[in-house]
This record gives C-alpha cells, sequence and structure tokens, in this order.
C-alpha cells in the first residue's frame, strides 16, 4: 500500500499513554492525605476508610490505569473525587441525574443549605468555642489549635511541641474535659 494522503495520520496526533504498574507501597504513602479528604468530605471518618479502600481496590484490580500525566496523588485524588460523588448520588436517591422531573417534583427537593438562625447559632457556638480555647493553659491550647483546629497529624503535633504522643493524647484529653466542663455553661 502506498502512503497518500488520505491514510497518512497527523503526526501530531497522540497516541494513548502506557498504562503504568502502580504497586500497593506507591499507595500506602498516600493514604493518609486521602482519608483526611474524605474524612473533610463525608463528615464520617469509617465512610472515608470504605472509600479509599474502593479506590485502592480499583487501582489493585486494574479497573483504574495510572497514564503518568500527573502525580500519582492528584490521580488517586481524582478517582476518590469521583467514588465520593457517586457515594452522595448514592445515598442521595438521586443516582439517576437523567432523571426528568416535572413541575412540583422540583419544589420537593430541598436545599442542604442550613436556615439563617440555625446559621447563625452555629457561628454564636463556633465563637464560644474558640473564645473557650483561646482562655485554656498555653500547652493545652497548643495541642488544641494544633491537632484540632489546624488538623495537623499527631506527628507533626508531637514534633512541632517537642511532646511524646502518649502527652500529646493527655493533653488533648484534658482540653477537652476543661472545654467541656465551661461550654455547657456558655452555650447553655
Amino acid at each position: 500500500m502506498t502512503a497518500t494522503a488520505e491514510n497518512i495520520q497527523p503526526s501530531h496526533e497522540r497516541l494513548p499513554a502506557p498504562a503504568l504498574v502502580v504497586h500497593w507501597d506507591d499507595l500506602l504513602p498516600h493514604r493518609e492525605f486521602l482519608v483526611h479528604f474524605a474524612s473533610r468530605k463525608l463528615q464520617d471518618p469509617a465512610l472515608a476508610e470504605d472509600v479509599v479502600h474502593d479506590v485502592f481496590e480499583a487501582v489493585a484490580s486494574g479497573r483504574a490505569a495510572f497514564g503518568g500525566r500527573s502525580a500519582l496523588r492528584t490521580w488517586l485524588a481524582g478517582i476518590l473525587k469521583h467514588k465520593i460523588i457517586d457515594l452522595v448520588r448514592q445515598r442521595s436517591g438521586l443516582d439517576g441525574l437523567n432523571e426528568d422531573l416535572e413541575g412540583e417534583a422540583w419544589q420537593a427537593i430541598e436545599c442542604p443549605q442550613l436556615h439563617p438562625d440555625k446559621l447563625a447559632e452555629q457561628r454564636q457556638a463556633l465563637r464560644q468555642v474558640l473564645y473557650h480555647i483561646a482562655k485554656l493553659p498555653q500547652g493545652l491550647r497548643d495541642v488544641m489549635e494544633l491537632r484540632i483546629l489546624k488538623e495537623q497529624s499527631s506527628s507533626e503535633v508531637c514534633s512541632a511541641l517537642a511532646i511524646t504522643e502518649n502527652n500529646l493524647f493527655q493533653r488533648l484529653l484534658k482540653a477537652r474535659r476543661c472545654l467541656a466542663a465551661s461550654l455547657p455553661l456558655a452555650l447553655g
């Protein structure tokens, strides 16, 4: 067969990149990040663990193939986002978004946003909690700010404050008890 203008492919067309092999050891360093990401989106740590497990299972079984066009963490986070979206759709009963809803059916869907009065109450409660955290002794305040408010890992907090993990958990427990003793009075 001779080359003609019709059967020559332009050289600027890209061929699909071959899938790169991703090993279990490559996935594990990203687990904590993915679980944290999923926990923030789903507000349920156990469910977050399950979704991250589903991501790893999809990668391990070959249903998701890493092409190397982005960082591994970015690719895993993308898969995780889609898994979370699927889960939210499934749980909300809106799995089939292509269904036609007519007339009053649209009005039956309630907005998940809080009403302004509830939102104001939550903001006031948050201000009270932050105020009481600021009144804690320095050592307790530091662990609450770093671990709870800034969501740093236990190892990061221990390194920053030069304390052991055991000491961190003791301080968190004591700080929570102090807050529990003072907050019902402030919020009630």
